[in-house]
């Protein structure tokens, strides 16, 4: 990243802030630049870059990286920083616009195999949230999910819940709820009606499951939330027989 790249994206921080602003490293008729993006998600303390902007930048040039800020702590990536990076493929730098003496506080990092864990991992809409905690299990069960387009908004989610809809198309087919056994998802409801949350069944019995604003955890099963479980799904890889049995 050049010194006109590192400039630009710095001012673009600064103005963004309190919000996190977001941006591409493209490289265009073999010079590099920057290419500021609007930050779409309505977490102040995240981002999602706009897809029309992603779209003009491609077919303008070269992404060769991504650029975000952090303008209220330092430049340290988070779980969804590191997630992001490696679904993205190219290197990622982040800048705290308020650090280093007007210069910026930076740090860059690449894709590198990292894989955040299933117990304790941080909630970010559309990176690390149930769905996707469900599918990451259910990879290292040697069964590969689709990842499903989220609204840009959590809350709309909850209002019109996808799961009802995708699940046969994601591998699942309903089960009657008192044969529920290890490996089964589990469609609740969270915060208001309608199945808006996912989680599995461990062979232990017990619930993992990621809930807005908290880490990711393994609970009980017990009464509140078999009350809140309105379906009950097996991947139809299990269909005959379970792994645990």
């Amino acid at each position: 990243m050049n010194s006109q790249t590192r400039a630009a994206a710095l001012l673009a921080a600064v103005a963004e802030a309190p919000r996190e602003s977001c941006g591409l490293v493209v490289v265009v008729g073999g010079k590099e630049r920057y290419w500021p993006c609007r930050n779409i998600n309505p977490v102040q303390t995240d981002f999602s870059i706009d897809p029309a902007n992603y779209l003009a930048a491609a077919r303008t040039g070269t992404i060769v990286a991504v650029i975000h800020s952090h303008p209220d702590g330092f430049p340290h990536p988070s779980d969804a920083d590191r997630a992001g990076c490696e679904k993205w493929g190219i290197p990622w730098h982040i800048v705290s616009p308020h650090l280093g003496d007007g210069q910026g506080q930076w740090f860059s990092f690449e894709p590198s195999g990292w894989k955040p864990p299933l117990i304790g991992r941080q909630w970010s809409w559309g990176v690390h949230d149930c769905w996707a905690l469900v599918r990451d299990w259910y990879t290292e069960q040697n069964l590969h999910l689709p990842d499903f387009e989220r609204p840009a908004d959590p809350e709309e989610f909850l209002r019109q819940p996808l799961f009802e809809s995708l699940y046969a198309k994601a591998g699942f087919f309903a089960v009657p709820r008192e044969q529920i056994r290890a490996g089964d998802a589990v469609l609740q409801s969270r915060f208001v009606p309608g199945l808006n949350h996912v989680g599995v069944i461990l062979p232990d019995g017990r619930l993992l499951h990621h809930v807005e604003g908290r880490l990711s955890s393994s609970d009980i099963y017990g009464d509140g939330h078999q009350r809140s479980t309105g379906r009950v799904l097996r991947p139809l890889a299990w269909k005959d027989k379970s792994p645990w049995t």
